[in-house]
């Protein structure tokens, strides 16, 4: 072969390594960016609303009791609610028997539609529908905060204590996520805000469409914070769900009126984003190297601040008594990052386990264990 020859065929070896190596990296591009997908997309992950499940059918019903196929949805502890085509929405709580045939369970209350037997539903944290009202009977004003983007509407519920509790959903959720817990802020006399951020419905898009996991979204939390000021709080309980307790942290560690912050409580806080990025993904259908693309993707795509992430995860910035309530079988937020968390600050943080609930569900898995261990907590803040 002459030298003219081989040069050829090397050039074409080498246009065809360069092609190759062009199209794998686009195809890396391409999954990483649909790993990431439901991680940067405000509303969309990770976990907010906690666990909905697969189909589960109504076997039959009976006063006060339903009986569901057995599936470990149906077998969930606690109170939750049932969900169904045409709008449908009831609420169950615990299991009054169950064996191979069927689980069946107290029925609390049907809101909208007919359960059937027959019928498939799902199982969701989402037990309080609509506002404040006309879900709790509680009072509110609908008014907003003026935060750097716009006008972010705002749940304000009044109270005689001159402390105001701040309410952070999290993602794949809205402010309707807070309400468990409004009954017992009601019962303290502690005045309360539910707020929204950007990406939220009403609320002013992010400028670049993107989630960034608290470390924009935290100035919003503070155009509310300075709302309660504005209004009359001496001090102020900032209480966030899933990354929604992330955006607490950073709201803590970055707000000029940090100094007003008197409690801290974070349901299932999201502490190691690249871990939960992963398993994020898995929910989503992706795993192994996927998985893992994805949670470089979503860095990538957010420009997320690793290293500030693992200064808040570390507790750095604590300075005021901290509720952490977090579940052991979180399959979303590992809670080694929690047991750090509570064991390098020993000195605020009171962390509380919820065994075998599922992320921000863990007022769904034990209500009333929930609420009191929440009034213990707030009552010496008062």
């Amino acid at each position: 072969m002459n030298s003219m020859n081989r040069a050829g065929i090397e050039m074409r070896w080498g246009t065809a390594a360069v092609v190759a190596a062009a199209a794998a990296g686009a195809v890396v591009l391409v999954v990483g960016r649909r790993a990431s997908e439901r991680m940067v997309r405000p509303g969309m992950g990770p976990g907010g609303v906690g666990p909905e499940s697969g189909p589960v059918l109504v076997q039959s019903l009976a006063a006060g009791r339903v009986t569901f196929s057995r599936r470990p949805d149906s077998l969930r502890p606690g109170r939750w609610a049932v969900e169904w085509d045409d709008n449908g929405h009831a609420v169950v709580e615990e299991v009054l028997h169950s064996d191979e045939q069927g689980v069946t369970r107290r029925l609390v209350r049907a809101d909208r539609g007919t359960l059937t037997p027959g019928t498939e539903v799902r199982f969701t944290p989402r037990v309080y529908l609509g506002d404040p009202t006309s879900a709790l009977g509680l009072a509110f004003t609908d008014t907003t905060a003026e935060g750097e983007l716009g006008a972010l509407p705002v749940w304000l519920l009044g109270g005689k204590r001159g402390t105001w509790v701040v309410l952070v959903h999290g993602p794949e959720s809205d402010r309707r996520q807070v309400l468990p817990v409004l009954p017992v802020l009601h019962r303290l006399g502690l005045p309360a805000l539910a707020v929204t951020y950007r990406g939220d419905e009403g609320a002013p898009a992010s400028p670049d469409g993107y989630s960034h996991f608290g470390e924009t979204e935290w100035r919003d939390v503070e155009s509310a914070m300075r709302l309660a000021l504005d209004h009359g709080a001496g001090r102020v309980i900032l209480y966030g769900w899933s990354v929604g307790a992330t955006t607490v942290l950073q709201t803590a560690a970055r707000s000029a009126w940090a100094h007003a912050i008197s409690g801290i409580v974070l349901d299932s806080p999201v502490l190691d984003l690249p871990a939960s990025a992963r398993r994020d993904a898995a929910r989503a259908g992706f795993t192994g190297v996927s998985a893992e693309l994805g949670a470089l993707a979503a860095e990538g795509r957010t420009g997320v601040d690793l290293a500030d992430s693992s200064r808040l995860a570390e507790g750095a910035d604590l300075r005021v008594p901290t509720l952490v309530l977090h579940s052991p079988d979180d399959r979303i937020a590992p809670i080694d990052a929690v047991e750090r968390l509570a064991a390098a600050r020993h000195d605020v943080v009171n962390l509380q386990r919820f065994p075998g609930a599922e992320h921000a569900a863990l007022w769904n898995s034990a209500p009333d264990h929930y609420t009191e261990l929440l009034r213990r907590w707030l009552t010496p803040l008062l």
